[in-house]
C-alpha cells in the first residue's frame, strides 16, 4: 500500500522545542489556577517528610483553606480598563476584519491571558471555514505553542515554531486529502490502525501535563511546525525581455540550452548567478512523522502565520504580570485561613457546669438544649459547695495577625500597581477629586508598559492580517 512521506527530523526538531517550553507550561498552569481561584494546589512537604498540596496539609491541621481571591478582581480591571479604553482607528476594509473574527472580543480574552502567562499568540491564516472564506484569527493557547528559544522582544529570531491540533478524523481527511478518496482511506488507516503507545483516537488530553503525542478523546492529533530553512536559487537576468526573476537549480539546465539557441540566433543571452534564500517551510505532521502537508509560505508576507509577543522577555525570559503578586496573593490567604482558625479555636459561650449540680431529672442533652435557648432554664438542687455554673468567653490571641493582613493588601496594591482608584471603587470620605483622579493616572502610568506592549502585537497582527488576504 502507498504509505505517506516522512519527516522524522522535522518531529524531532518540533519535539525538542515542545520539552524547552515544558517549564512555562508548569508555571502559566500555576499562575491560570491562582487566577481563578485553585490557590491551594502548590506543593509542600510536612514536617514528617511527606510531600502534599497546602491544601492537605491546612486540613491535617485542622484548618479549613480559605481563599480572597484578589488576582482575579486585578485581572478583571485591567482588561476592563483595556476594553473601556480602547478606540479604533481603521480603515473600513481592516473594520471589517475586525467585525468578522470579533477582535474587540478576541483581542480581551488575549490580553487576559498576556496577563496570566505573559504569553500573547494569534493564528492568522487564510482559509474557507463554514462560515465562509477569507482571514481567520485565532487565539492560540500556550499549551498547544512550541518554539525556538528567542531573545528579540520582536521575536524575529525564532527559527522554528508550531503547534499542536486536536481535529476529527472528518477534519483531518477534509483538509489533507482534497479531492483524492485514495489518499482520505489511507490517512484514515494512519489514525486508525496504528499500534503505537501514542493512538490519538484512544488517549486522553494531556496538553496540561505536556504531552506532545496524545490527543484529546476521539480526536486526530496534527502537529503543524514552521521552520525557516535556506534554499538554492538561480538569479536570472533576461537580457532580451528585460525581466529578472529567480527559479530552482533544477533549472539551469533548460536555461543553458535557452542560452545555446539564443547564442545561434545571435539573440542576448539569460545572464545566471547562484544564490541562497530564506524561505519559511510548513510541514503538517501526524505524531508518528507522516507528512500530512507540505509547503512554502503562501502568504504575501512570506513567513508564519503566527504572530506573537512574549514579556518581558529579557535574557529570553518570560515573567507574567500575575506572577508579581503570587507570594501576596498566597500570604493574605494564610493570614486570613488563620484568623478564621483562631476564631474558632476560643471558647465562644462554654458552660462549666459541675456535675454534683445536675438535677436527675435533666440529662446533659437536656442542659445543652436550655442553655441554647434565649429563655431556657435549668433548674438543678443547691449542695454545700461553692461552684456553680458559670459561663466562659475567650476572643482569642490573634497575635498581630489583622495588622499583619492589612499590611499584606497594601502590599498587594502597590506590587501590583493597581490601587481601589484604578479600579474606579469609591473613595474615601474626605478624598479631593483631584487626589483620586492623580492616583488613578499613576495606576495607569505603572500599566503602561504591558499595555503598550499588548499594542505593539496588535500592531504587528494587523499587518501580518492585512498581508494574509
Amino acid at each position: 500500500m502507498k504509505q505517506l512521506p516522512q519527516s522524522t527530523t522535522t518531529l524531532a526538531a518540533a519535539l525538542k522545542a515542545w520539552n524547552a517550553c515544558a517549564d512555562l507550561r508548569r508555571r502559566r498552569l500555576r499562575y491560570k489556577q491562582y487566577t481563578y481561584g485553585n490557590q491551594w494546589n502548590d506543593l509542600v512537604t510536612s514536617p514528617d517528610g511527606e510531600v502534599m498540596t497546602e491544601r492537605q496539609l491546612a486540613a491535617s491541621k485542622g484548618k479549613e483553606p480559605l481563599t480572597n481571591n484578589m488576582i482575579r478582581q486585578l485581572v478583571k480591571s485591567v482588561v476592563g480598563r483595556f476594553r473601556n479604553g480602547r478606540v479604533s482607528n481603521q480603515a473600513r476594509t481592516d473594520r471589517q476584519l475586525y467585525d468578522r473574527n470579533q477582535l474587540d472580543e478576541m483581542d480581551s480574552r488575549l490580553l487576559e491571558e498576556f496577563l496570566i502567562s505573559g504569553c500573547a499568540i494569534q493564528r492568522i491564516v487564510n482559509e474557507c471555514r463554514m462560515y465562509g472564506q477569507g482571514v481567520w484569527v485565532d487565539n492560540v493557547s500556550p499549551q498547544q505553542f512550541f518554539w525556538q528559544a528567542t531573545s528579540d522582544p520582536r521575536c524575529r529570531d525564532i527559527e522554528l515554531l508550531g503547534m499542536v491540533h486536536d481535529m476529527s478524523l472528518t477534519e483531518v481527511m477534509m483538509r489533507f486529502a482534497g479531492n483524492d478518496r485514495q489518499r482520505a482511506r489511507l490517512i484514515a488507516s494512519v489514525y486508525g490502525n496504528s499500534g503505537s503507545a501514542h493512538t490519538p483516537l484512544a488517549g486522553t488530553s494531556m496538553l496540561e501535563n505536556g504531552d506532545f503525542f496524545t490527543a484529546a478523546e476521539g480526536r486526530c492529533r496534527v502537529i503543524e511546525v514552521w521552520t525557516l530553512e535556506g534554499s538554492e536559487t538561480v538569479r536570472c537576468h533576461d537580457r532580451d525581455k528585460a525581466l529578472y526573476y529567480e527559479a530552482d537549480v533544477a533549472a539551469l539546465s533548460s536555461i543553458a540550452d535557452e542560452n545555446a539557441h539564443r547564442q545561434t540566433d545571435g539573440v542576448a543571452t539569460i545572464d545566471t548567478r547562484w544564490g541562497m534564500n530564506l524561505r519559511w517551510h510548513c510541514r503538517y505532521l501526524t505524531p508518528w512523522g507522516d507528512v500530512l502537508q507540505e509547503m512554502d509560505s503562501p502568504y504575501r508576507h512570506g513567513s508564519h502565520p503566527f504572530a506573537v509577543k512574549f514579556y518581558p522577555l529579557t535574557d529570553g525570559e518570560i515573567h507574567s504580570f500575575v506572577e508579581d503578586v503570587i507570594d501576596q496573593q498566597r500570604y493574605i490567604n494564610r493570614l486570613i485561613t488563620l484568623i478564621d482558625h483562631i476564631m474558632g479555636s476560643s471558647a465562644k459561650g462554654v458552660l462549666l457546669f459541675p456535675e454534683n449540680q445536675l438535677s436527675t431529672s435533666l440529662t446533659w442533652e437536656d442542659v445543652a438544649q436550655r442553655w441554647s435557648a434565649y429563655d431556657g432554664i435549668i433548674p438543678y438542687r443547691p449542695t454545700n459547695t461553692p461552684h456553680i455554673p458559670q459561663q466562659v468567653s475567650s476572643s482569642g490571641n490573634n497575635a498581630g495577625a489583622y495588622e499583619l493582613l492589612a499590611l499584606e493588601m497594601k502590599l498587594f496594591e502597590e506590587i501590583s500597581g493597581v490601587g481601589k482608584a484604578f479600579q474606579g471603587k469609591d473613595a474615601s470620605a474626605g478624598t479631593a477629586a483631584s487626589l483620586y483622579q492623580s492616583e488613578a493616572n499613576n495606576a495607569l502610568i505603572a500599566l503602561t508598559d504591558i499595555y503598550e506592549t499588548f499594542a505593539a502585537f496588535c500592531h504587528d497582527r494587523d499587518t501580518k492580517m492585512c498581508q494574509t488576504k
